[in-house]
């Protein structure tokens, strides 16, 4: 442990499971910030919304509701990075292994490589904004467990 703040140990199992969660997370609240906005602004649920790149489009409303959506989502997927991963120096690694899967997914789904620039300005802007606020978040936690004075009392 020389050297190190933590222990670490390869083990693919946690690695594995983290991701599992991650992406589940990311789906879910996607999910849900999408059936949120689409209620209030009169528009219909479609698994198109998530995996459908043409489906992004800022030039109307619902496009913007949809982006809208994927923005807050990456705020609530940070706060899964710090749950889960709970490591500054994973929360890119784990951020960049959740869109992949989720490009993969949205490639499968139109059977066709995501093209439009919304899409991925979109993409770019959330993996910033997801993997920036987890890594402040998993770092205030990482710098309160660092005691900051020996308890050494000095008579001046």
């Amino acid at each position: 442990m020389r050297g190190h703040f933590r222990y670490s140990v390869w083990d693919p199992l946690l690695i594995i499971s983290q991701i599992l969660a991650i992406q589940a997370i990311f789906y879910v609240s996607l999910g849900v910030w999408i059936f949120l906005t689409d209620t209030i602004s009169g528009y219909s649920q479609s698994l198109d919304q998530i995996f459908l790149h043409k489906a992004i489009n800022v030039k109307d409303l619902h496009g913007r509701c949809l982006a809208g959506s994927y923005l807050l989502n990456s705020l609530c997927c940070s706060l899964a990075l710090w749950y889960f991963v709970q490591r500054t120096k994973l929360c890119l690694d784990f951020t960049v292994t959740t869109h992949l899967i989720h490009l993969v997914l949205c490639w499968w789904y139109s059977s066709s490589f995501p093209s439009t620039f919304s899409w991925w300005l979109l993409n770019i802007i959330c993996v910033t904004i997801m993997c920036v606020c987890g890594e402040f978040l998993c770092m205030r936690t990482e710098m309160k467990a660092i005691p900051l004075s020996m308890g050494v009392k000095t008579d001046l």
